[in-house]
């Protein structure tokens, strides 16, 4: 039997996103939640790069923290939230409570994420919407911690996912606890994944900085945003144009989230600008394993 019927992949279609329950079981998404909590325990990170992230223009704010960010597509690195350091770089929260996300490549060097992300149901998700060749972007575990998870303001992934054609990558978004209205679950705007996109953050060619925006990202009404709260080891589907965003944690509960990027290869160029880039010790790896 399917994990995915035949409507919910119509409304991912209309929609440019849907919610599905069950991807995970509770005891599945606890041993993921574990193994990330050994992870932050060992992480040793080094003083100039511990640097906050944001959707923002002003993500990257210094060299040594952008090198962090671009070189991470083929590593494990740690993205911290804003106001965590004291002006001497100490932590003025708890390690394990200070961090936005773990990126980029879990799903390569983690074994419980890898199989996980190479799931019979996750490739029977691609198959059921079309994908003949899809690999593996990138991966991230995102924190949403309880009173200090900070917002993630109006974007299309693929302003920081470009390929040509458009349309080619669609995100996963596997709910580790509840993700809901309090502790900051997805909105989306739904339909506006057949709008193109307004913005770009490209690589620049020489000197600093090494990232840029091309383009503005628009004015979007909040009344049109839908609240997409989903249960402990659902998933949401995300298509990479659809707009999307999420408000801050303001609750005492976090809302940990494994997600991670496909794309579709065939008839597909991915852009030689985007951060994100395949290496030798890393090209994207083929989902469809045997």
């Amino acid at each position: 039997m399917d994990f995915m019927a035949d409507h919910y992949a119509q409304k991912y279609q209309e929609d440019g996103y849907v919610v599905l329950d069950g991807l995970l079981t509770a005891e599945e998404c606890d041993q993921l939640r574990c193994r990330m909590a050994d992870i932050v325990d060992g992480m040793d990170v080094p003083e100039h790069c511990r640097i906050t992230f944001s959707t923002d223009n002003d993500q990257l704010k210094d060299q040594g923290n952008a090198d962090y960010f671009l070189t991470s597509g083929d590593k494990i690195r740690f993205f911290f939230e804003k106001g965590v350091f004291d002006d001497k770089g100490e932590f003025t929260v708890p390690r394990e409570r200070s961090l936005n996300k773990v990126g980029h490549a879990l799903h390569a060097h983690e074994p419980l994420y890898k199989k996980m992300t190479h799931s019979p149901q996750v490739q029977g998700i691609a198959k059921k919407l079309g994908l003949q060749s899809p690999v593996i972007l990138q991966s991230m575990y995102i924190f949403k911690q309880p009173g200090i998870g900070g917002e993630v303001t109006p974007h299309q992934d693929a302003t920081f996912l470009h390929t040509t054609p458009l349309g080619r990558v669609m995100g996963l978004w596997v709910a580790l606890e509840d993700a809901t209205e309090d502790n900051g679950c997805l909105w989306f705007i739904p339909g506006t994944h057949n709008s193109g996109i307004s913005r770009r953050m490209v690589r620049t060619q020489e000197g600093y900085p090494l990232t840029n925006f091309v383009g503005q990202e628009q004015a979007y009404d909040d009344d049109k945003f839908v609240p997409a709260p989903v249960k402990k080891g659902g998933v949401v589907l995300i298509h990479g144009q659809v707009v999307h965003r999420s408000a801050p944690n303001t609750s005492d509960n976090s809302r940990h989230v494994y997600t991670f990027h496909l794309m579709e290869t065939e008839e597909t160029r991915w852009s030689p600008e985007n951060w994100l880039q395949p290496t030798e010790e890393l090209p994207f790896p083929a989902l469809y394993t045997t």
